[in-house]
């Protein structure tokens, strides 16, 4: 903490005028993620809680230590605990335990306390511990389970959307839906029913009709990790969080605005020009997790609005290239921690019009 020449004090970032606490905010986040959580072990048993708790407990453990070799108190707050969700949800529901424990202590003592703990640090701790698994164990961490829904039955080896999609998209060109059912790709009768329903009522007054498969990946009827299963849950939360001003609106809008865009423009790897299936391309993956909880974290993000609007753009950006470009089928986790290398530049060009508040710090996605 610094005084400036009039004796005002100044902590580290993130400043947010809000009248609750760290920790209420952070409670208030991790309300929203419940019902993902519970819908996780829905679909694919008790073992979900095991991963997402033992990453949890890892952070916060590796918190508490730290504390006591530095003297902090910072245990309390909850962004550890957080942070160490997080990291869970990132997981598959197959993943080895060592994974998510040893990813969510780097993401504590490397990310976040080298840097000086809360407010210090310049990355994104959990998709910091997201990468960080993703480098060491990239085979067990692409091994994936079918959802009950679809086999009946536990443990059943399957792939993502996007991985099915990635295989079939570089032999023929087609929507994604089509691409996949030509491939195997199983349908619940969920989705059949609520379907069959939207098009007999609501959707024939308006001339439209919503193809098989969409229901499964707004219910996270598929293969997947474990928090983004439930898109419809998260985007619920996300309005709870939006209004409360936990997060701010500029990163996501921006975000699913250029991704959304771009992926109308030229497709995620399958699709005709001009012709890119963006209801597919938001429902699948990590892309309404990371937005929401992630790439919102104010302390790795700009201050002003103008840096927000820019911060979420790129990452909309990023992801979309990750995903049509890249090795793999995923990126989100890559595309927040790129573009929180650019937030002091963007906080040197587009300044703050005055401090960014005089409250609480926010918890935001893992800082």
């Amino acid at each position: 903490m610094s005084a400036n020449r009039r004796g005002l004090l100044v902590s580290s970032a993130p400043f947010v005028h809000v009248r609750e606490s760290t920790t209420t905010l952070v409670l208030l986040v991790l309300i929203c993620l419940v019902p993902s959580l519970g819908w996780a072990v829905f679909l694919f048993g008790v073992d979900v809680l095991l991963i997402v708790g033992l990453s949890a407990v890892a952070a916060v453990a590796t918190e508490a230590s730290l504390n006591l070799l530095r003297g902090r108190r910072t245990l309390l707050d909850g962004t550890a605990l957080l942070t160490g969700v997080l990291i869970g949800f990132s997981m598959p529901p197959s993943a080895p335990l060592h994974v998510p424990i040893l990813s969510s202590v780097f993401a504590i003592a490397v990310v976040k306390w080298s840097f000086g703990g809360l407010g210090s640090n310049w990355m994104n701790p959990a998709m910091a511990g997201v990468v960080f698994s993703h480098i060491n164990w990239p085979g067990s961490l692409s091994t994936w389970k079918a959802p009950r829904f679809l086999t009946g039955v536990d443990g059943v080896s399957a792939v993502t959307p996007l991985g099915l999609l990635r295989n079939a998209s570089g032999h023929v060109e087609g929507l994604p839906m089509d691409l996949l059912r030509d491939a195997g790709y199983r349908i619940s009768g969920l989705d059949k029913g609520i379907t069959a329903w939207l098009n007999d009522v609501p959707l024939s007054r308006l001339g439209a009709r919503l193809p098989e498969g969409y229901v499964d990946l707004a219910l996270g009827i598929r293969p997947g990790s474990l928090g983004e299963m439930a898109g419809l849950f998260l985007l619920i939360g996300s309005i709870i969080l939006i209004a409360r001003r936990a997060v701010r609106w500029e990163i996501p809008a921006a975000c699913a605005a250029v991704f959304g865009v771009l992926v109308r423009l030229f497709g995620t790897g399958s699709e005709p020009l001009f012709s890119g299936d963006v209801l597919f391309a938001l429902f699948t993956g990590s892309f309404l997790l990371v937005t929401f909880f992630c790439a919102t974290d104010p302390v790795t993000s700009p201050m002003s609005r103008p840096g927000l609007i820019l911060y979420g753009s790129g990452v909309g950006a990023l992801v979309f290239l990750f995903r049509r470009f890249g090795a793999g089928p995923e990126g989100t986790a890559y595309a927040v921690i790129l573009m929180n290398c650019l937030v002091s530049w963007m906080d040197a060009v587009l300044p703050a019009a005055g401090f960014r508040g005089r409250g609480e710090r926010l918890p935001g996605g893992a800082g």
